[in-house]
């Protein structure tokens, strides 16, 4: 496929979709957009097989990491957001075990079909290198979250999307990238931080 085409398609897919999504400003748009891509995009590159990995390392490498970046996080959340602190498991603790059931379902497989497996798979003419495709899927996850209209939510996830990347390029595990990116989203909506990845506080503010 010629460059450009493949570059007209990742940035009406990655730049256009968000843009489309926040004018629209329609949780049920938002919600159906997302899974019927990835649906069409996890059938496109059905064929791709992980590369050989050693499963326990990487699982090591996962579990390691969080259990050195969960303290971070639940610090600085602690200290400069006191108020929400914990308010979801606290204030509402069957909408949170709810959340903590369903978010990896149905949030975190079509991000990571989209912005890891199928944008891995299909654009990598376009970036050459791992380092620029890594680059393209951290900035590409990062301004999604344009969406909730606010930069904590934009630079946690182009953060989180390099993490997730540099470790796809690695293994190219879908299970292995959806197992680590809920991880981390749980322990946001868990601590408090939710509220910055909530297309209701944002859209009608």
């Amino acid at each position: 496929m010629p460059l450009l085409r493949l570059a007209v398609e990742f940035a009406a897919l990655y730049l256009g979709g968000p843009l489309i999504i926040l004018a629209l400003r329609r949780p049920g748009i938002l919600f159906g957009l997302i899974w019927v891509t990835a649906i069409v995009a996890f059938l496109a590159i059905r064929g791709e097989k992980p590369q050989p990995h050693d499963v326990r390392r990487e699982l090591r490498v996962i579990f390691v990491r969080f259990a050195i970046l969960a303290p971070v996080i639940v610090a600085l959340t602690a200290w400069f957001w006191p108020e929400t602190f914990l308010s979801l498991p606290l204030q509402k603790p069957r909408f949170w075990l709810l959340i903590m059931v369903l978010y990896p379902v149905l949030s975190v497989w079509p991000q990571e079909v989209l912005y890891r497996a199928f944008l891995f798979a299909r654009y990598r003419p376009l970036f050459r290198s791992d380092k620029g495709i890594i680059i393209a899927s951290a900035l590409a996850f990062g301004f999604a979250h344009v969406i909730f209209l606010n930069w904590i939510a934009i630079a946690m996830t182009a953060i989180g999307g390099l993490l997730f990347a540099r470790d796809y390029v690695r293994h190219r595990s879908l299970r292995l990238t959806c197992l680590e990116h809920s991880l981390y989203g749980c322990l946001i909506f868990t601590v408090g931080l939710g509220r910055f990845f909530y297309t209701g506080a944002a859209w009608h503010h």
